[in-house]
């Protein structure tokens, strides 16, 4: 079994989800029968909201860069990223080692793509990566359009009450408004691409295919860890 780095504590709640994910993953009978994982659980990344939609002072780059080399001289031999925004910084955490980045944006805009091929995909996330096209080439790349919610402050201020109060119903139910709003704007299919919104993962309701893009990480996870594969991108 090979060891996978984890940066994590964006948030700690999704980051503790991931690996709960990844250990229910695996059709274990002793303890190391499953992957072994290194966590930087660091609630002090500066937020990634705050440095691309409000202009914050503080970059999350150099600090995600650190991460990534200080899980690599820990050990690890590949590396995830369980928060879709920090995604907008994957250049400089895989310039900081020489390990496999398993990209979960361009794993999950190549699981759109075997969804609905050169569809249209609506992206459940921060209004962050609508600001700076944090899927864009990925999803280009697969062929796909992506579709944004339209009431954007309504979706940061569901992320900010989950971070605040966990997961409810009531952030369930709009999460469910906002699927039916993308399906209504052409959606093929739903990627949920806020790794806060996974914790809600299986109370989102939509007519379309729904998808998380946190599980496609865990399965790439695993696959690299069992096998040493590195899962399909797209070109």
């Amino acid at each position: 079994m090979r060891t996978v780095g984890v940066l994590g504590g964006m948030g700690p709640e999704a980051t503790i989800y991931f690996m709960q994910q990844v250990v229910g993953a695996v059709s274990a009978r002793d303890d190391a029968d499953h992957v072994p994982l290194l966590v930087d659980n660091n609630t002090q990344v500066p937020s990634r909201i705050s440095a691309i939609l409000d202009g914050g002072d503080e970059d999350p780059g150099p600090v995600l860069a650190d991460m990534a080399a200080r899980l690599v001289t820990a050990g690890a031999q590949a590396l995830v990223m369980p928060c879709n925004t920090a995604h907008y910084y994957a250049a400089q955490v895989s310039a900081a080692t020489d390990v496999p980045f398993l990209n979960m944006v361009d794993l999950a805009s190549a699981e759109a793509a075997r969804l609905a091929p050169k569809g249209k995909v609506g992206l459940l996330g921060s209004p962050a990566l609508q600001r700076v096209g944090v899927f864009e080439p990925a999803l280009r790349a697969a062929g796909m359009t992506p579709v944004y919610a339209q009431d954007a402050e309504q979706v940061l201020a569901t992320i900010r009450s989950i971070k605040a109060e966990g997961p409810t119903k009531r952030a369930a139910r709009i999460l469910s408004d906002v699927s039916a709003d993308m399906e209504n704007q052409g959606a093929d299919v739903i990627c949920i691409c806020c790794t806060e919104f996974s914790l809600l993962a299986k109370e989102i309701k939509a007519i379309v295919p729904v998808f998380d893009a946190m599980q496609v990480l865990v399965a790439a996870t695993v696959r690299f860890s069992t096998s040493g594969e590195i899962a399909d991108m797209p070109a």
